[in-house]
């Protein structure tokens, strides 16, 4: 970390315990939008923390009724995070990424829509295969896709490479886009606790979308899944606390667990240092991929996920270890009740930064050296169809 990026924190934090609630917002908006980051390797991107205001009673812990834990809120931002080598020739990402359209290389439709609930409105774009085109009664799997902050739905469906998967396989992909009115890097609101509970914010603007594609596209209930990078990880592990009724299993790459921070200086912290409660318990099957050389997320809120997904169920684990086509080597766990009901996966990649494992070039926050997340995160989802609808 820069002197300088901690220069303004510590300003941030002295103004909040203080009061000066503009004056810190200020302050973290400078530390993240003015000074560029390190080139700790070639495709490390800006840190994804979002820039919104912090909370009105910073000194007071949160307790709602949510997924929202409570913490200390004045954080330790001390960078021990060693340096990061990796041969992969992408350049630093700007904050905003132009708007450039995802290429179809075939039949299917990649439409752009808006969607308004609750006097929120916000654009997404929508991936139908030819499947549904060409029988378009025959209910197929939704998955929800997240981007990470600088992104767009764009960005994301060419970086991850899903509506190919989607196209081959036969499923719906839902790209909602976040908006720099609601976050200046574009980022979803994790941190926040009106955003981390059902029936508020943005958690119940995106389960809202989801019906609403259901209700107008042949969706099977049973087949609805979410996925997201970053920011969007962190999303998406809300959504599968808020929504277990809606999602049947979750996908988190390189994200963080519900209820780790309740306002920008907690998820600083926990960002880059890791150190957090257990995040809330999810009912859901989850995937998890995170690299273990991670300068943005720090690479233990991945086994926070897990730890949430995995919860107090007696489980037993088996780990492999592989090598991907591109050189990357990781570490594959699995973990099984009892009964053999598969709970979820862990990816750790190993020597890997803040990047969508096995992506495309193309698109920002990509890493295609490593295995393809999209591609595990959808046979894992095939095997966790929900078993029964609430």
């Amino acid at each position: 970390m820069s002197a300088l990026f901690k220069k303004f924190l510590q300003e941030a934090t002295r103004l909040t315990q203080a009061g000066h609630l503009q004056d810190a917002t200020r302050a973290i908006q400078q530390a993240l939008g003015r000074i560029a980051p390190a080139a700790r390797a070639p495709y490390t991107a800006p840190p994804t923390a979002p820039s919104a205001a912090p909370s009105t009673a910073p000194a007071t812990p949160w307790t709602i009724d949510g997924c929202v834990t409570e913490m200390d809120t004045v954080a330790d931002v001390s960078d021990t995070s060693p340096p990061i080598h990796r041969p992969v020739a992408e350049p630093v990402h700007p904050l905003h990424v132009p708007d450039q359209p995802a290429s179809n290389d075939g039949p299917g439709e990649f439409s752009a829509a808006e969607f308004t609930h609750a006097g929120t409105t916000r654009a997404y774009k929508l991936y139908t295969p030819p499947h549904a085109i060409q029988q378009p009664a025959r209910p197929l799997p939704l998955v929800l896709m997240l981007h990470g902050c600088t992104q767009n739905p764009d960005d994301f469906a060419t970086g991850t490479g899903m509506n190919a998967l989607a196209q081959e396989h036969g499923f719906l992909v839902l790209y909602p886009a976040q908006i720099q009115a609601a976050n200046s890097h574009r980022c979803w609101n994790w941190f926040k606790p009106e955003d981390q509970r059902r029936g508020s914010g943005e958690p119940a603007w995106l389960a809202a979308l989801v019906q609403q594609v259901a209700q107008q596209r042949a969706v099977d209930p049973r087949q609805i899944y979410v996925a997201g990078l970053s920011a969007g990880g962190a999303m998406a592990s809300i959504l599968g606390h808020t929504h277990p009724d809606l999602f049947a299993a979750v996908g988190v790459h390189s994200g963080l667990a519900c209820g780790v921070a309740n306002n920008v200086i907690s998820a600083l912290s926990v960002m880059k240092n890791g150190r957090s409660p257990a995040g809330a318990a999810s009912s859901l099957p989850t995937i998890v991929f995170h690299g273990d050389a991670d300068a943005t997320v720090h690479p233990s809120n991945g086994e926070t996920v897990l730890q949430t997904a995995i919860g107090q169920d007696a489980t037993t684990s088996q780990a492999n270890r592989g090598t991907a086509a591109g050189g990357q080597s990781y570490t594959r766990t699995t973990y099984q009740t009892a009964d053999g009901n598969n709970l979820a996966e862990y990816w750790q990649l190993h020597g890997a930064g803040h990047a969508w494992s096995g992506g495309n070039r193309a698109g920002t926050y990509t890493d295609p050296l490593g295995p393809d997340a999209s591609a595990e995160m959808w046979r894992f989802f095939q095997a966790h169809p929900r078993k029964t609808l609430h």
